[in-house]
Parts: C-alpha cells; sequence; structure tokens
C-alpha cells in the first residue's frame, strides 16, 4: 500500500516502510525538507478568544518584588560607603592644599596668615574650600602657633588647619585631628 505524505505544499508518495509516516517526516525533518507548522499554541496572542488577559501571576510578581528589594537591601549599604569614601578623600585633599597654602603665604610674605580669610584676600584661593564633613566653608579650624617656624618669619599666626568636624573616620580617629 502506497502512502502519501504533504512536504511543504507537496504530496509525495512513498512506499510503505517500516516506522510508517513518523520516521519518514523524521528523516525529511533532520534533512531540512519540511519546516515545523507554526500551531496556535506555540505564540498564543494577547488575548485569548474567551476575552482572558495574559499577565503575570502574583506569585511571579512577589518573586521580582523580593529580588529587587534583596538587591537594594546590598546596593545602599556599599552605595554609602562609596559616598563617605569619596569625602574622606575630599578631606584629605582640601587640608594638603590648605596647608600647602599657609606654608607659601609663610615663604611670600614672611609672616603666617593671621585668619584663614588672608588667604583669600591675597588670592592664594579664589574662595575658601568646603569642608566636605560639614558641608561649610566657615567650619575649618585653624591652629595658631605663637613661635616663628622660619629664620625670615617676623610674625607667627595660623600653621595648620584642621575639619570642623568631630565625627569618627572610617580609620578610627575624629576628623578634626587629621
Amino acid at each position: 500500500m502506497e502512502r502519501s505524505i504533504k512536504i511543504g505544499n507537496v504530496f509525495r508518495h512513498s512506499p510503505p516502510r517500516r516506522g510508517g509516516v513518523a520516521r519518514q517526516l523524521n528523516r525529511s525533518w533532520r534533512a531540512g525538507v519540511v519546516r515545523p507548522a507554526q500551531s496556535p499554541a506555540a505564540h498564543p496572542p494577547l488575548l485569548c478568544e474567551e476575552g482572558n488577559s495574559y499577565g503575570f501571576t502574583l506569585l511571579e510578581l512577589m518573586i521580582v518584588i523580593a529580588i529587587l528589594g534583596i538587591l537594594a537591601s546590598i546596593a545602599i549599604p556599599m552605595y554609602r560607603a562609596v559616598v563617605l569614601n569619596a569625602r574622606e578623600t575630599v578631606l584629605k585633599d582640601n587640608l594638603r592644599e590648605m596647608r600647602r597654602v599657609i606654608d607659601q603665604y609663610t615663604a611670600d610674605k614672611k609672616k603666617a596668615p593671621a585668619s584663614l580669610q588672608d588667604l583669600v584676600d591675597a588670592g592664594y584661593f579664589r574662595e575658601m574650600p568646603v569642608d566636605p564633613m560639614t558641608h561649610s566653608n566657615s567650619s575649618w579650624q585653624p591652629v595658631n602657633d605663637t613661635s616663628v617656624t622660619s629664620p625670615d618669619q617676623t610674625e607667627s599666626g595660623i600653621v595648620n588647619v584642621h575639619s570642623g568636624s568631630a565625627a569618627i573616620s572610617s580609620e578610627g580617629t575624629p576628623y578634626n585631628t587629621w
């Protein structure tokens, strides 16, 4: 008995073989002759004929929200640590620059500055740097010294500066001792 197999739009007649139609289709499939038919179940429409809509179940939404919560609980402390590290780095740079400018002022004028505003008035700073720990440019704590630090120096004044914040750094020391 001869059977007809539909391959594409063409019916092929073949003698009966062991395994039947399924085996012939499998061979044709492997050879690339037969392409799979797209069934409606493979790609369901957005709305079924009954009007039901497809979407996420409550369980799926809760799992996604839980995963987002876990990621946020990991990211927020890391963000805070990075921000604190950046503020400490800015404080170190500001202190280093202010100390350099105080030394330069003392060498140029042959006297130490009487106040930090003298550095701005003399043009060493356009404006006083902001203390990143107090968010203010007026909270700096100058250290006055009555001794003369160089042979050319005629007057004493500010020799060092510290942050105005008494908070503890990530290194375990108060910022106002840096």
